[in-house]
């Protein structure tokens, strides 16, 4: 199950060598199944940012941004390309599974790491019921007969087996999701042109949803940010997958960035189309025309088909495809802490044969489903609970950089270890501050929660030391 031999963590006589980011420099050795190349990587960040996300959040961006959802999306890819950069850098660094747990853990201090671990698995383990959820709702739209607790079961049932079938099935069927989201886009942006060049709805082309002067203002666009930065959330998640790749310890950073950049110009391309639609408005009328947008432009470039076709595509990329990889994350980072011992022992099991942390993906499975079938309509509110903590980790993700960069190693490196973290953090920190009230007391809540663990943890004597330390980066 793990390998135990001298040398290379995982090198055998029979198989090939391992790739750079040996795990005994770490302290561990190689236990998860290298399987995913770089384009794995890809795909897998791409899935879990989804596409085409801003189908199901499109109303409620338009409406906190008076209109300028594309301009919205942009600021949010600058936000985020910044912690993207801190990704890289950390992945190239420690090329081991728990993403911001570990990089702020060996980056900082570990306790600091615990706190970033336990901000980020808010986000990791509500992520997975928001999408089922979501995609619950989605379904009633079409089938209305069927109980949303059905559709969220049945959701979590598919995703488990194939998680746990292992790290090459889950691998393939996120290319097939991917392909099918694309598909669907590629017919919206293809309908959607021809509806703009056709003046439908007085529809036709103009800058306005990037900028209109009349609205614009800094606060107004960054209130409309802290809700569409959901659709940015996932390119973090590549770096859970650390301990699973081929090719080095650089393929995670490359990965991040490429997935990013790809995803951002998706969502910009697909709501300023969808923008130029709907010419004059800066609100809808109500929260149902507002929760109702993308089916409803659907309907009105193509046909009641095209809004069917809308809402299976946010039904299966969300409690599909997106929960599938958002299962898989969170049950790394999860086997991460419990091998740190930072969380209960039985969740580092490693399945023999599979090779995947079993125990860890079906105690997300379980937590999703009661959790699942409990928020059945409250989609809001999760949202901007898994905004807080995945934000909140970010914050610490750009200190680590500074820390392990310029303090520790002493570079000189100022530009990508000090500016560009700077920026992150202040972007990120204004969106934290603007964000909905009832995520910024829950969250705090939850990081309360964390001081206590962490202090019973330390009085128990369980912190972790992190005492091999060696940095690749």
């Amino acid at each position: 199950m793990s390998a135990t031999s001298a040398g290379p963590a995982g090198a055998t006589g029979s198989g090939p060598a391992e790739p750079s980011g040996d795990l005994s420099a770490y302290g561990y050795t190689q236990e998860l199944k290298r399987g995913l190349s770089l384009r794995n990587l890809v795909v897998y960040g791409m899935v879990f940012m989804v596409p085409i996300a801003p189908f199901s959040i499109f109303g409620g961006v338009f409406d906190a941004s008076r209109g300028m959802v594309p301009l919205t999306y942009l600021i949010g890819f600058v936000a985020m390309i910044f912690t993207a950069v801190s990704y890289q850098q950390m992945s190239r660094a420690f090329p081991v599974a728990g993403s911001v747990y570990a990089y702020a853990g060996r980056g900082i201090a570990p306790p600091v790491g615990f706190l970033a671990g336990w901000a980020i698995l808010l986000d990791y383990l509500l992520v997975p019921t928001l999408l089922y959820v979501i995609g619950a709702n989605a379904m009633a739209s079409v089938v209305p007969v069927v109980p949303q607790q059905v559709w969220i079961v049945a959701f979590v049932l598919l995703n488990t087996v194939v998680n746990l079938r292992g790290v090459e099935t889950t691998a393939r069927a996120n290319l097939v999701f991917l392909a099918a989201q694309l598909l669907v886009l590629a017919v919206f942006v293809v309908l959607a042109v021809v509806a703009i060049q056709r003046g439908v709805n007085g529809a036709e082309w103009t800058t306005l949803p990037f900028y209109n002067p009349a609205e614009f203002s800094t606060p107004l666009v960054f209130t409309a940010l802290s809700v569409a930065v959901l659709s940015f959330l996932g390119f973090d998640a590549i770096s859970t997958m650390s301990e699973e790749t081929t090719g080095g310890n650089r393929v995670v950073g490359r990965a991040t960035i490429l997935a990013l950049c790809v995803v951002a110009f998706l969502f910009v391309l697909q709501t300023y189309l969808a923008s130029l639609l709907h010419p004059g408005m800066t609100a809808f009328p109500d929260a149902d025309a507002s929760n109702n947008a993308f089916y409803d432009i659907g309907r009105m470039i193509a046909g009641p088909w095209l809004q069917v076709v809308i809402a299976l595509a946010v039904a299966i990329g969300a409690a599909v495809a997106n929960s599938l990889v958002a299962q898989a994350a969170t049950s790394r980072l999860l086997f991460s802490m419990s091998r740190d011992r930072q969380l209960p022992a039985f969740l580092r099991h490693i399945d023999p044969v599979r090779r995947v942390p079993q125990r860890a993906i079906l105690l997300v499975a379980g937590i999703s489903l009661v959790l699942g079938l409990f928020f059945v309509g409250q989609i809001n509110l999760l949202a901007s609970l898994c905004n807080f903590g995945a934000l909140s980790a970010f914050l610490l993700l750009h200190v680590s950089v500074v820390s392990h960069y310029l303090l520790r190693r002493r570079q000189k490196t100022y530009g990508v270890h000090l500016v560009v973290p700077v920026l992150g953090f202040a972007i990120i920190g204004y969106v934290l501050w603007n964000a909905d009230v009832h995520a910024k007391v829950g969250g705090l809540v939850w990081l309360a929660i964390g001081c206590g663990v962490l202090l019973l943890l330390r009085r128990m004597g369980r912190s972790v030391s992190f005492e091999a330390t060696d940095s690749l980066g």
